[in-house]
């Protein structure tokens, strides 16, 4: 099968086949494996091992987090990824991501921007504290805060709005 994964702006092209993993044409072994009982899993990626955490924020977008970094990821399959471009949908749902929102409940440790400040893709502007972990937000796309919502020592809900990012008009 067949997947498309952004990552920070940037897309990979991957192909999974059992334990074959290719990422834009440099195949490795890996292998997958919940552990029971916990929010985790195992990875074994061309002999390094990784324990993840995942969590699915909505329909083909993830936040990871490995060696106390968070992760969001868009994954979307091929067929997906067809039906997209037929109806611009992923141009519609790339523009929708200018609210970027807690993904799950916590503290606001840190607030890094102030409205009006430039950000590139990938900054970092929230961070927020949950299970025992620091989250650190990042901008999905290069553009302008518009605004902050909330202040360091908040606590939020899932879905709070934290920051709002204007996206340069081409």
């Amino acid at each position: 099968m067949r997947y498309h994964v952004t990552l920070r702006g940037r897309t990979y092209v991957v192909d999974v086949a059992g334990g074959q993993v290719t990422v834009d044409g440099a195949a490795h072994e890996a292998h997958w494996a919940p552990v029971p009982g916990t929010p985790l899993s195992h990875l074994l990626l061309a002999g390094e091992s990784w324990t993840v955490a995942g969590q699915a924020l909505e329909q083909g977008r993830w936040a990871l987090g490995a060696v106390g970094e968070r992760f969001e990821v868009d994954v979307v399959d091929d067929r997906a990824r067809q039906i997209e471009v037929l109806t611009g949908q992923g141009a519609r749902r790339a523009s929708s991501s200018n609210v970027v929102k807690a993904p799950m409940p916590g503290l606001v440790v840190r607030v890094e921007v102030t409205a009006g400040q430039q950000v590139g893709a990938g900054a970092r502007l929230v961070v927020v504290e949950a299970m025992k972990m620091e989250n650190e937000l990042r901008a999905p796309h290069a553009g302008t805060v518009e605004a902050v919502h909330v202040a360091a020592g908040a606590r939020v809900e899932k879905g709070a709005p934290l920051v709002t990012l204007v996206q340069p008009s081409s």
